[in-house]
């Protein structure tokens, strides 16, 4: 067990920290995001690289109450092998690389460490079925702020030119028994917004959202997980199910509906988000 990772289980609301910001990782401890990534890329200017690595460093030393994973600059990049060097020696619960284009660079890395792709441009959208398939990868990030300047497509509050995307990205991960998880949503004045994604990306099967705001955290930690009604909800299904099997019958009927096998499934899958979110500021 590393220190970062003291656990394994939702990923609802997964945080972003900058690297070179010290206040901004020690209050990352106190909050109640499912997973951090401390990031060493984007959010960090070329001339603080160098100390965000150590700061990441320090920081992977002590205990995290949640998984840590380190988001490392991209293939190529002049920073590239000491960041992956840091992530494979200093206790990361995973390795977040950026803008994943094809499986073949995933599969050259080896690196032993569950490994986050993110997908961020069209080749990378479109070889993500590729991406998802190779062994220790744990999941596909989108990354729709790169995503949609490279298609050249207008912002909209329904995020509908990258509806088809981002559907793509869950179809890859969940074909591969991947986490899909959702982009960003940038303006964090916005929880109006910010709501109405959550609240799409659920819909469209995302198992959680990135955030890059501690404001964001709840309403993520709501969205993608599971009320003590739906909880309920799901017990009596099981119910009805049991009590159906007992008398013989391949169906159950239940508030008006049919029940079979894969309802149970489903309702199975609920209660064991529900039961890993009880107690820790959640659902």
């Amino acid at each position: 067990m590393t220190p970062s990772s003291p656990r394994s289980g939702p990923f609802r609301s997964v945080l972003y920290v900058p690297g070179d910001k010290l206040r901004a990782i020690e209050k990352a401890r106190t909050l109640e995001a499912d997973a951090v990534i401390l990031d060493l890329e984007d959010a960090v200017a070329p001339e603080f690289k160098a100390q965000a690595r150590e700061n990441v460093r320090e920081a992977l030393q002590t205990p995290w109450r949640v998984p840590v994973l380190v988001r490392v600059n991209g293939l190529g990049s002049e920073w590239a092998h000491d960041d992956r060097e840091l992530a494979l020696t200093a206790g990361a619960a995973g390795l977040v690389l950026p803008k994943v284009e094809d499986a073949h660079s995933v599969h050259a890395l080896s690196l032993g460490l569950p490994l986050w792709a993110m997908i961020e441009t069209p080749r990378g959208v479109l070889s993500a079925p590729a991406i998802a398939a190779v062994p220790g990868v744990a999941g596909l990030l989108v990354g729709t702020n790169d995503l949609a300047r490279a298609l050249r497509s207008r912002p909209h509050p329904d995020r509908l030119p990258l509806l088809h995307a981002l559907s793509a990205v869950v179809l890859a991960a969940r074909a591969a028994g991947k986490l899909p998880l959702d982009a960003v949503h940038n303006d964090v004045r916005d929880p109006d917004g910010f709501a109405r994604e959550c609240e799409q990306g659920r819909t469209l099967g995302f198992a959680g959202k990135t955030v890059i705001h501690p404001g964001q955290i709840a309403a993520a930690n709501a969205a993608f997980g599971v009320s003590d009604a739906e909880a309920a909800e799901a017990h009596a299904l099981i119910a009805a199910w049991d009590e159906a099997r007992a008398q013989g019958r391949s169906v159950a009927p239940h508030r008006g509906a049919l029940v079979e096998q894969m309802h149970v499934d489903e309702a199975q899958d609920t209660l064991r988000l529900w039961e890993g979110t009880r107690g820790e500021g959640g659902e």
